[in-house]
């Protein structure tokens, strides 16, 4: 079963992405903070990281770029749940080495295929 940690501050998106991704075989660890994932990161070891891109305290994309940073965790495929979906959003995810992003509003039967789709292509 592969393991997911999903960093989204918002309750009610946390819940309902933990619900599908379980739904769809995943092992879902959540956290709150780009700062959670940081510390959490090691001890989970998930097979991926969903990150919102904003969130209080450290947002997304300063989270992958300390993700991508260490050798530790680069190797860890990240997906950004964001509703930043622009073009040069997305382009700047995938610059700093997400493996891509899943628009918000996402749809929550859909979602754990979508993941999956992203995780088979790296």
């Amino acid at each position: 079963m592969m393991k997911v940690l999903l960093a989204e501050d918002e309750p009610d998106v946390q819940l309902i992405a933990r619900l599908s991704l379980k739904k769809a075989g995943f092992n879902v660890v959540t956290v709150s903070s780009g700062i959670e994932v940081l510390e959490r990161v090691t001890e989970e070891r998930p097979d991926a990281i969903l990150l919102d891109w904003m969130m209080p305290d450290m947002d997304g994309y300063e989270t992958c770029k300390r993700l991508k940073a260490d050798p530790a965790t680069a190797s860890i495929p990240v997906i950004f749940l964001t509703a930043r979906v622009q073009e040069a959003e997305v382009a700047r995810a995938m610059a700093l080495g997400a493996v891509g992003c899943i628009g918000k509003p996402f749809d929550a039967l859909a979602l754990g295929r979508q993941v999956l789709d992203l995780l088979e292509r790296v």
